[in-house]
């Protein structure tokens, strides 16, 4: 499968992979990387940066949503290879080294077999990597608080529940919010469309996913980038209502 890249606003572009998302945010020649798609990926992401006119070299820095497998696949590689830096929310670096799993595991697929869309969703995991042990080996902390001075100038914002450190990205001038696994807008296993959460057996605590649907609400903005499903036009505050009221 080819990466497809989305330009969404200027120097912002959504890039879907093998059933996850990954952003660019271009400034001049440099970009900034938000997520980085499953380890199969990667020939994907090398795509979507030439396409939007940057390299692997060209890369200031690798931002992580959050330290799962569908998101942090090509981090390392990267770090590796072109020194980029790896940098996620203090309390997802030691998740980001392995040093712990939040993440489902087999007997939490096993469980839910009987879903809709989770057997195909779990054999295509198997394919694209998704369960392969890939930790970055040193990763980093933000480089101090608001905007960070990287292309697009995004601003972490906690968003804990679907892990402990999982941060969403606001891009205030833009209106944009770089939602990861806090706020989607489709996904393999759902049967619905639009703004909603995950299935609750994907989240390490769904009560925190909940709550922070409030902290994402507060963001000003009117285009939502996921880390999975299409990106979504309209109020980002309405959004996440929208999906809070479908998690109730």
């Amino acid at each position: 499968m080819r990466a497809e890249v989305h330009q969404v606003a200027d120097g912002a572009f959504l890039v879907h992979g093998n059933h996850v998302n990954w952003v660019i945010l271009k400034d001049g020649d440099a970009v900034t990387l938000v997520d980085t798609g499953y380890p199969g990926d990667r020939e994907g992401v090398l795509e979507s940066l030439a396409a939007v006119g940057s390299s692997p070299e060209a890369v200031a820095a690798v931002l992580i949503t959050h330290a799962h497998n569908d998101h942090l696949g090509s981090a390392e590689y990267l770090r590796a290879t072109h020194g980029t830096p790896v940098h996620l929310h203090p309390a997802e670096v030691p998740h980001a080294r392995r040093e712990f799993l939040q993440q489902a595991t087999i007997g939490d697929v096993v469980r839910n077999a009987w879903r809709p869309g989770v057997v195909s969703w779990a054999r295509h995991v198997l394919q694209v990597g998704g369960t392969d042990h890939n930790p970055v080996t040193a990763p980093e902390p933000f480089p101090g608080e608001g905007p960070l001075d990287l292309p697009g100038r995004p601003v972490p914002v906690h968003t804990p529940g679907h892990t402990d450190g999982h941060c969403v990205y606001h891009l205030p001038e833009a209106g944009i919010v770089i939602s990861g696994d806090a706020l989607v807008s489709g996904h393999a296993t759902s049967r619905v469309e639009g703004p909603q959460i995950l299935l609750d057996f994907f989240h390490h605590e769904r009560a925190g996913v909940v709550e922070s649907l409030e902290v994402i609400g507060a963001l000003d903005g009117d285009t939502l980038l996921p880390g999975h499903g299409p990106v979504h036009r309209g109020s980002v505050r309405a959004a996440a209502e929208q999906a809070r009221d479908r998690a109730s």
